[in-house]
């Protein structure tokens, strides 16, 4: 009976067990969803609070923290118009060629300025490195600021060392190496006037050396430039072997042998001529390919491509006054014994020439070559026979 007994406990030993399992089982998904229930509220109450507190205290400290630093910028780009007319503060940039031609070549398609232009003369230097001359400059410029602008295109090697009172102070642009009668002497003129484009104000344009001064004060030539109907380009037909004989076939058929020009490198021309010679994708590849030595480019592209396009706006002559008395390649250049009296007399005095449809004795605005030793007595003999 006890066996039986025994037996009958070990048997249900299981049965036993199993209830106290299931109890602890059941037990702990309530624990589970008491503490799930209890985060979610926390979670709501932390939110609510939240938006509680971002509405009355976060929004209005944090906007006004943000706007300083970002709106000014963006409305003063946006609606002042000084920053598209005022000229570039620097002009050393980092554009490359394709970059600064396409930039120049921009132009208002409304005629009317909607600000008071004054027009400027913009004297474009192309030298190898310093200006000799710079104090026969400093002079003619004094007292006209507002009414010129200066750009220098100089070998890539030279550091300008003008003080912080010249006019020629920070007036460099990114410069290239050029050489004499190939197409990079073209290229630097280009490169001059892009960058003199990127002022609006500038109306017109005189290419200049390091051995070029002004013949007359600085009224008088912005009078003259500023009142004449047409733009200084030399460009003429020459028959002979220096002309037409360096014409190559193969400019057809952009450029035929009868539009094909000749003349002076030193220019002077307006607005609309400069935008011709930098926005040029026409002419420009067949003279860097077939004008070559003993083409001379510099002598023929800017003539032929003006010529073809606006003829009418061409006086056909130069306003730099040389001296090929002496014969070469060059003309005559001008060191310090060569200055009298009697030779600022024979400068001065010139030919006949047309202006306006009128005959004028008053032909030439510049004159060159001139030595570094030449600056004394130009300096000296200035103001009786240059006026400044």
């Amino acid at each position: 009976m006890q066996s039986r007994v025994v037996q009958m406990v070990e048997e249900n030993k299981d049965p036993l067990v199993v209830p106290r399992t299931n109890g602890i089982t059941r037990a702990l998904p309530q624990r589970l969803l008491h503490l799930l229930m209890l985060f979610l509220f926390l979670c709501f109450t932390f939110s609510v609070a939240s938006i509680y507190m971002i509405k009355y205290f976060g929004f209005h400290s944090i906007v006004p923290t943000i706007r300083p630093s970002l709106l000014p910028c963006i409305e003063e780009e946006s609606k002042n118009l000084e920053s598209w007319i005022n000229p570039p503060s620097n002009l050393l940039h980092t554009m490359s060629d394709k970059e600064l031609l396409w930039r120049a070549s921009m132009v208002p398609r409304v005629k009317k300025y909607p600000f008071k232009r004054v027009p400027k003369i913009a004297f474009m230097f192309l030298t190898k490195g310093p200006l000799p001359l710079a104090p026969i400059w400093e002079r003619f410029f004094k007292g006209h600021q507002g009414f010129y602008s200066i750009y220098i295109h100089s070998l890539p090697s030279f550091e300008a060392d003008f003080p912080a009172s010249s006019v020629f102070y920070k007036r460099q642009i990114p410069s290239q190496v050029t050489e004499w009668g190939k197409m990079s002497m073209c290229d630097a003129e280009r490169r001059l006037l892009a960058n003199a484009l990127l002022d609006i104000s500038n109306e017109w344009f005189v290419l200049l050396s390091e051995s070029c001064i002004p013949l007359y004060n600085f009224n008088v030539i912005y009078k003259y430039i500023s009142h004449s109907k047409h733009s200084f380009v030399g460009a003429f037909d020459d028959p002979g072997p220096y002309g037409r004989g360096r014409y190559d076939e193969n400019m057809l058929p952009e450029v035929n042998i009868s539009q094909w020009r000749k003349g002076s490198q030193w220019f002077e021309m307006s607005r609309k001529l400069a935008l011709f010679i930098v926005e040029d994708t026409k002419f420009y590849p067949k003279f860097a390919e077939f004008c070559r030595p003993a083409c001379y480019v510099d002598e023929h592209y800017f003539p032929t491509m003006l010529t073809i396009q606006a003829s009418n706006l061409l006086a056909n002559r130069s306003i730099t006054w040389v001296d090929w008395s002496r014969g070469g390649a060059h003309p005559a250049t001008f060191g310090k014994s060569d200055i009298t009296e009697e030779f600022m007399k024979r400068m001065l005095a010139g030919p006949n020439c047309t202006y306006n449809d009128r005959n004028t004795s008053m032909c030439y605005l510049f004159a060159r070559k001139f030595a570094p030793s030449a600056l004394e007595p130009l300096f000296l003999l200035a103001p009786k026979y240059l006026g400044f």
